[in-house]
């Protein structure tokens, strides 16, 4: 497999950028596929890279003759949960529309390998914890919908087409390459742990927890932290997977351990040295009390299990934060 084209969509963004680094390492040949509406050139570093939307087939097509990709990982989605709620129109033109013309692109193309960035958004509200893959799916804001009908449209290609794809549910992405160079750079930022570390560096005011009443050990709600290279590890396996002739499967990447929002904010404190401001205002709507992954699936399928801690996690994503300008 060394030495194969892998064609990386939306490989300019945070987990794409990452996994295309870990693609390079493995002796795969990445070559990125972004608009760069949310990506970022900077983070093409491993590959060349081919500007273009998903949702234009011609471009599409273009890209996939002239690199002739063994294998697809697709990346490009609109993530902002938040964002879904006041536009599910764009989320459903591009994550939805987006993705089927992707998938028929690679159809017409002859690419029999396909592994697809999902999320535990898919599941909507924790009826047990862990989370594993037989939990039910009833995903609770568009974001989710979106993902969870992308996943339904791959087991139809699958089963009718013989198109087969891995499915990778996230748990709470985070961290960063360890020598700073890529890195979590989201605009505007959204996510817990790079919005504390710019609180510790004078950034912004503070932080802000949303709730503090949950049923949880501290009562501030429970997340399972995975590192960006760990996620982009699985990537890499699940490519591996495929082209041994892998079935299609579904899989929860997450590290099976729940950190509680007071405890982040605390390893944070820890590792920069630095305490910060910290407003404890009233619960979000929309946010599950406890999500963590059973990840025995990934484990048994892939062979695969996280490398990275909190701690590390956190080191990382300091390191990198604290040395970037782009903020």
């Amino acid at each position: 497999m060394a030495g194969e084209t892998v064609l990386v969509v939306g490989g300019a963004g945070y987990i794409g950028s990452h996994t295309c680094l870990d693609l390079a390492n493995k002796g795969f040949q990445p070559v990125v596929y972004d608009n760069f509406s949310n990506g970022h050139r900077e983070f093409v570093k491993w590959g060349p890279a081919e500007e273009g939307d998903i949702r234009d087939r011609a471009r599409l097509d273009e890209v996939l003759a002239k690199h002739k990709p063994a294998a697809i990982l697709h990346f490009a989605a609109l993530i902002e949960v938040g964002e879904s709620v006041k536009d599910p129109v764009s989320f459903y033109e591009n994550n939805v529309i987006g993705t089927l013309t992707l998938l028929s692109a690679a159809q017409a193309a002859g690419v029999k390998a396909f592994v697809f960035s999902s999320t535990c958004a898919t599941y909507g509200l924790p009826q047990s914890v862990p989370l594993d893959e037989s939990h039910q799916q009833v995903p609770i804001n568009p974001y989710g919908r979106t993902k969870y009908i992308v996943e339904q449209a791959l087991a139809d290609y699958d089963q009718y087409k013989g198109l087969r794809s891995v499915v990778l549910r996230y748990f709470n992405a985070a961290g960063a390459d360890f020598e700073g160079r890529i890195g979590e750079w989201h605009t505007p930022e959204t996510h817990a742990i790079p919005l504390a570390i710019e609180a510790a560096l004078g950034r912004r005011q503070g932080f802000k927890v949303f709730g503090s009443d949950y049923d949880t050990r501290d009562g501030t709600c429970v997340r399972d932290y995975i590192h960006v290279l760990d996620l982009a590890d699985a990537h890499v396996r699940a490519v591996e997977y495929l082209l041994d002739g892998g079935e299609s499967v579904a899989l929860n990447l997450g590290t099976g351990t729940g950190t509680t929002v007071k405890e982040l904010l605390g390893t944070i404190e820890t590792v920069s040295k630095r305490p910060f401001p910290v407003e404890y205002v009233g619960r979000r709507e929309g946010d599950s009390t406890t999500l963590v992954a059973n990840n025995d699936k990934a484990r048994d399928i892939l062979g695969w299990s996280p490398q990275y801690d909190l701690s590390r996690i956190i080191e990382s994503a300091w390191n990198w934060h604290a040395k970037s300008n782009q903020h």
